[in-house]
């Protein structure tokens, strides 16, 4: 099996595809175990689907952004490779699904020839980061965060400090204070500020969503643009050290926080800023790729059927930018889901010069095109509605975010992408008024872990199941209250009822008929919600939960015609922990490559991070030989001191704590990397020697 790489690919680039293709020859001859093989595919974007023999492929599109030409690329890759469809995520990111593990590395190949990259797409790595789809174009925003998240996505690609944590870790930037990036449900939240005319950020710490929700700490009101990245550096070199790795479902920086408490965890943060290769980033805010304005030229002719769609469509889903005489268009996009065909039309709208030749993911699936003059609305209206892309709505009550569920997830428990389609179906034959109404938000993920954002729903589902006459049949999580406050905050929904699937559109119309007769004028639905009370919910709502009257079409899940079995796999949203001693050593040696490497391209700070990486790893593995178990890395290093230095058994290291964190007490200079790396190089010596001798044990036995 090989790879053909062009060669004005990147050197990493080409490197990294490269080793991709080399680790499937590994895992396909089993020389690499299937969980190595798993954690190293997920950071390269590679993600098992629930149909065995197939994976996703989520590409990475920072901030959602990306070009029309890049558009007709992933278009094609999908055709060439996967099911001819590509759905936008809640987290600004496309994936296909369906694509041969062989043809990965081809396909990020001609994928990174225009610049769209897969990794660290998945896995225990900082993933996408998003940001507003209207950023840049915002009436309200105070500066542009295009170019800070940007430079954010760039820094931590690729960087040693974040190859292997514990969990993924996310980060979101807002373009106001309305919050419509929810900087309050993430790992890092950054929201622009402006302080005695410097430009900075209200910075979040700690949110997530998931079985637990958790919402983010205020770090600080005001950071400088100069001092985000250190800071965000620090805090994620903190969770790598300090977050769990053994019990995933405790992994993410949200539980270490809440074990630590904030003020200790902000201790340790501070403390590994001494260590920073950088204590100030300035930001080149020319780095982004650039938005360019159209230049003014004679409207196209139009035609337009169905005026009442047309008023509604400008009225729901066209707005007023910032910029004056231009406009931004939502592109409502049913589940996030585009055919092909349909993408590449949709890039060629976008590159005929009426708009900006640029097109923003929005974190509710759809697309936004940007810098579109008042005199050429009719024209996208018309060209959109022959793709069926104008329907009005966009960002509405009618406009339902879904994640793929039971469709290829391996964790989705219930259909997510059926019941959207029925409950928008419902909206739009007997709410059409909803269109308008852009203050409840209905969110259904498939199970609990909310890539569906139900958590910050007003009306959120998440797929179950429940049991009737001895049968299990789909059901639903009802969730209400949730949303966006705005400036980091946010509310998360309450847990009312579990109901059959097949019944949730009748308990969709009982909550807004109700909100209809007895909201107050002019009243939100969360006040109407909070004020009537979660009892009053349960009790409107219980009887539909009742399986004493169960037919037999509800063992059959929305969209499906066969009968509903629960068939959940691993998930794989992030990397399994390794336990054999001579996979880890094996680890262990490339940590050591790597920070060889990285110090003869005077990368001292990547260097010294690599190994830093090959104390751990290498401590590891003695401790599992040991069968010691290890969660933490600083549980690593404090345990490697009580079962092998103060034992006697390693000679030369009098505390292997002190020895090993010398990383975060010294400047990250040549003089230092050159040291510590020699130590490490000494450590792997005596790590090899120890393996050896067990390995001649075992052969005499």
């Amino acid at each position: 099996m090989s790879v053909v790489l062009k060669q004005d690919l990147d050197k990493i680039v080409k490197k990294d595809i490269q080793a991709l293709n080399d680790k499937i020859e590994e895992f396909v001859s089993g020389k690499v175990s299937d969980e190595k093989f798993r954690a190293y595919r997920l950071a390269r974007g590679v993600y098992g689907q629930r149909q065995l023999g197939v994976q996703m492929i989520r590409i990475k599109l920072p901030y959602g952004r990306l070009n029309s030409e890049q558009l007709i690329r992933i278009a094609d890759v999908c055709d060439e490779y996967a099911s001819g469809i590509l759905h936008a995520t809640t987290r600004q990111d496309i994936q296909i699904h369906h694509v041969k593990l062989k043809d990965t590395p081809q396909l990020w190949a001609k994928l990174e020839e225009k610049n769209i990259t897969l990794r660290e797409a998945c896995g225990n790595t900082v993933r996408n980061v998003t940001g507003s789809a209207d950023a840049g174009i915002n009436p309200n925003e105070l500066f542009d965060i295009t170019p800070y998240a940007h430079a954010l996505f760039e820094y931590f690609l690729r960087n040693p400090i974040c190859q292997e944590m514990g969990r993924k870790f996310k980060v979101a930037f807002s373009s106001d204070e309305s919050d419509n990036a929810f900087t309050f449900i993430h790992d890092l939240g950054f929201i622009p500020k402006i302080k005695d005319g410097q430009k900075g950020f209200k910075v979040m710490v700690g949110g997530g969503l998931g079985a637990q929700p958790f919402h983010a700490h205020v770090y600080s009101d005001f950071v400088h643009v100069d001092d985000f990245i250190p800071f965000s550096e620090a805090v994620i070199r903190v969770f790598d050290r300090f977050g769990e790795r053994t019990r995933r479902h405790k992994a993410r920086l949200k539980y270490l926080i809440n074990d630590l408490g904030f003020e200790a965890f902000l201790a340790l943060v501070e403390e590994e800023k001494h260590a920073l290769k950088n204590k100030k980033y300035v930001v080149d805010t020319t780095n982004a790729p650039e938005t360019a304005v159209p230049i003014q030229k004679a409207a196209p002719t139009f035609f337009v059927a169905d005026d009442k769609k047309y008023q509604n469509w400008l009225k729901t889903n066209v707005k007023p930018q910032k910029q004056d005489g231009f406009f931004s268009i939502n592109v409502k996009l049913p589940l996030g889901n585009m055919d092909t065909d349909t993408a590449r039309k949709l890039a060629a709208i976008v590159a005929q010069g009426y708009s900006a030749d640029e097109l923003r993911i929005t974190v509710n699936q759809g697309y936004l095109i940007k810098f579109v003059r008042e005199d050429y609305l009719g024209h996208f209206f018309q060209e959109l509605d022959k793709l069926g892309l104008a329907e009005p709505g966009a960002e509405s009550t009618a406009d339902i975010a879904a994640c793929p569920g039971t469709e290829t997830c391996n964790l989705g428990i219930a259909s997510s992408y059926g019941l959207a389609e029925e409950l928008e179906k419902v909206i739009r034959e007997e709410y059409p008024d909803l269109i308008f109404n852009n203050h409840i938000k209905i969110k259904i993920s498939g199970c609990m872990n909310a890539c569906g954002q139900h958590s910050l729903a007003n009306i959120g589902f998440h797929g179950m199941s429940m049991k009737a006459g001895g049968k299990v049949l789909p059901a639903m999580q009802l969730l209400l209250g949730g949303g966006v406050k705005g400036d980091g905050l946010g509310l998360m929904s309450d847990k009312v009822v579990k109901i059959p699937s097949k019944r949730v559109p009748h308990a969709l119309r009982a909550l807004l008929d109700d909100y209809q007769t007895n909201g107050n004028e002019g009243e939100y639905f969360n006040d109407y919600f909070y004020r009537q009370g979660n009892p009053y919910f349960y009790n409107m709502l219980k009887p539909l939960a009742a399986t004493d009257n169960i037919t037999p079409d509800y063992f059959v899940d929305w969209g499906n015609t066969d009968l509903y079995e629960t068939a959940v796999g691993v998930g794989e949203c992030a990397g399994v922990m390794l336990d054999l001693v001579a996979t880890l050593l094996n680890d262990t040696k490339e940590k050591l490559e790597n920070a060889k490497e990285t110090f003869l391209e005077g990368s001292w700070a990547d260097s010294i991070y690599w190994s830093y990486a090959v104390f751990v790893s290498g401590a590891k593995a003695l401790l599992t030989s040991k069968d010691v178990n290890c969660n933490t890395q600083h549980g690593i290093i404090n345990d490697f001191d009580t079962h092998f230095v103060q034992t006697g058994l390693v000679v030369g290291i009098s505390d292997f704590k002190s020895h090993v964190l010398r990383i975060n007490k010294n400047e990250p200079s040549e003089a230092f990397a050159n040291q510590y790396l020699a130590d490490a190089d000494k450590f792997f010596v005596f790590l090899e020697t120890i393996q050896n001798s067990r390995t001649e044990i075992v052969q005499e036995s």
